[in-house]
């Protein structure tokens, strides 16, 4: 078996890990507590080629596989999460379905405008009574002339604030299935509420949208009525392995500081690397580490070759999220009471790292799509 990376791969990953240095660690601080959108370093992404990673060269993008991708937002999420996250919502599922199902004219305006960073993407599921049950789902799509009235509300939806289109999901047809439609900002109907205060991300802005007889043209239903939870489940096996490259992005920063903090602090007269104690914690974090980032990219790899991987994804979001929250908690043991100032990064990736745990599916739900997988 081989593990290693080729060298697009290492490239990749090193031109976003210097960018990542160079650009986004500096700032990281300034964007979590300014708590506004980064319009700044978001255009630079654009810039630098990664909302089109996973996009054909005809529209603008660059076509690689969702390893490289992995490794191109964890070394953005080691430098900032919330700059992470919307990064991710626009490179994946605020664009996903435009891609798979918009025609010509979506792609040319929308589409390749957001690979450009011209124009910001998202999707709307999650409502207030619909989480990780779509059943739930009640926002619906009533046919209207030559298009459909939608009325509902969604919420935790991520850039929301900031969107030109939304991605939405709703009951649509004689059996009131799940059906995508894009739904553009200015749309009559379409309103973005209150944003949502956060522990952590507080820099990637979180809103309710609500739906009020807005009329979608039928030109702006992406897909077949009914299509929707078979399309988003196809979808949602990579948002997990992207999720755990999330996760592992942070935790190596929070392992980073955590050795450099442990290599400078003196007691007793000496580093307190050199205490049992910390190296206790420096080795599982080492090792936790590790293995994330190995059942993350194992599981990518996977995608990426056309195998079965759901259960591996469901796996890969499970491990490394809820070991990515242990390794930030360590971290700031390792740091002890600075571990608790705000001057300290490692506040910050604790409060962060959290956001990993929901997105994509929780642990409770994926330990369930574990055992299906596992005994079917």
């Amino acid at each position: 078996m081989d593990f290693s990376l080729t060298d697009d791969q290492k490239q990749l990953r090193d031109t976003f890990a210097r960018f990542c240095d160079e650009r986004i660690r500096p700032r990281a601080e300034a964007i979590d507590e300014a708590k506004a959108f980064p319009r700044e370093m978001f255009a630079e992404l654009a810039e630098l080629g990664l909302f089109g990673l996973r996009y054909p060269e005809l529209l603008g993008g660059v076509g690689l596989d969702l390893l490289s991708f992995c490794l191109a937002i964890a070394e953005i999420a080691r430098g900032s999460l919330s700059l992470a996250a919307s990064a991710s919502m626009q490179s994946v599922m605020g664009t996903h379905f435009l891609y798979a199902y918009g025609d010509a004219e979506i792609h040319e305006t929308l589409l390749a405008p957001a690979i450009r960073g011209e124009k910001i993407g998202t999707i709307c599921i999650t409502e207030p009574n619909a989480g990780s049950d779509l059943s739930s789902i009640a926002t619906s799509a009533e046919k209207n002339g030559d298009g459909y009235s939608l009325n509902g509300q969604k919420t935790w939806i991520t850039s929301a604030p900031v969107a030109d289109f939304f991605t939405v999901f709703a009951r649509a047809g004689e059996e009131r299935k799940l059906t995508v439609f894009l739904v553009e900002k200015g749309t009559p109907g379409l309103r973005v509420g209150r944003t949502i205060e956060k522990m952590g991300c507080w820099a990637s802005p979180t809103s309710e949208v609500f739906f009020d007889n807005c009329v979608v043209p039928e030109s702006r239903r992406l897909g077949e009525v009914g299509e929707g939870e078979r399309a988003l489940r196809k979808l949602l096996s990579g948002v997990r392995i992207l999720t755990g490259a999330l996760a592992i992005g942070v935790a190596r920063a929070a392992l980073d500081d955590a050795l450099a903090y442990a290599a400078d602090r003196k007691q007793f007269g000496k580093p307190i690397s050199r205490f049992q104690a910390i190296q206790t914690h420096l080795a599982e974090m080492g090792t936790d580490l590790e293995a994330a980032t190995h059942l993350v990219h194992y599981a990518a790899w996977l995608k990426d070759t056309g195998q079965p991987h759901a259960r591996e994804s469901a796996m890969a979001k499970l491990f490394a999220t809820e070991r990515a929250v242990n390794i930030c908690d360590k971290a700031t043991r390792v740091l002890g009471s600075y571990g608790y100032a705000m001057e300290f990064a490692a506040q910050r990736y604790l409060r962060d790292i959290r956001f990993t745990l929901y997105g994509g599916g929780t642990s409770e739900i994926l330990k369930m799509v574990i055992a299906r997988e596992m005994t079917t």
